[in-house]
């Protein structure tokens, strides 16, 4: 009996697991201006910013995080640039915080996996109900 549960424990946390991973990969934003790849750090996720459809100013120079509230951090280059720095997944959602290059803001950010080419990511400040929700695709390896 006591195997019994040790093994029954070990497949809960299996598919527990395995249901986090589902949204580790590369997505397109709403817009198709961008693509996110997700990846696991250790227990957490992160997201960073790995194509730009639109990666250089007018002078062909790459673009920068401008907008954002530390000068320091202004000349960091946007390819590149983690915008989902640590989401935990708990209850079916993954939960932290994304970064808006565009404003400069660091909103709670909510993540649900609707099916497996399909993300709906909310920034939100105060209640996920108040906040912007937009629906990111999956990129296929060779897009």
């Amino acid at each position: 009996m006591k195997h019994l549960l040790i093994i029954l424990f070990f497949f809960a946390l299996t598919s527990l697991s395995a249901q986090s991973n589902r949204i580790i990969g590369v997505w397109l934003t709403a817009d198709k201006s961008a693509k996110i790849e997700i990846v696991q750090r250790e227990k957490n996720f992160t997201g960073t910013m790995i194509w730009l459809e639109m990666d250089r100013d007018e002078q062909g120079k790459p673009l920068t995080d401008t907008q954002n509230p530390d000068p320091s951090k202004r000349s960091r280059l946007l390819c590149g640039l983690e915008i989902i720095p640590n989401l935990v997944y708990k209850d079916g959602k993954w939960k932290g915080t994304i970064y808006d290059p565009e404003s400069g803001k660091t909103y709670s950010s909510e993540i649900v996996l609707v099916n497996e080419n399909t993300l709906e990511v909310t920034g939100y400040i105060g209640l996920p109900m108040f906040g912007r929700t937009e629906k990111w695709t999956r990129v296929k390896p060779q897009e």
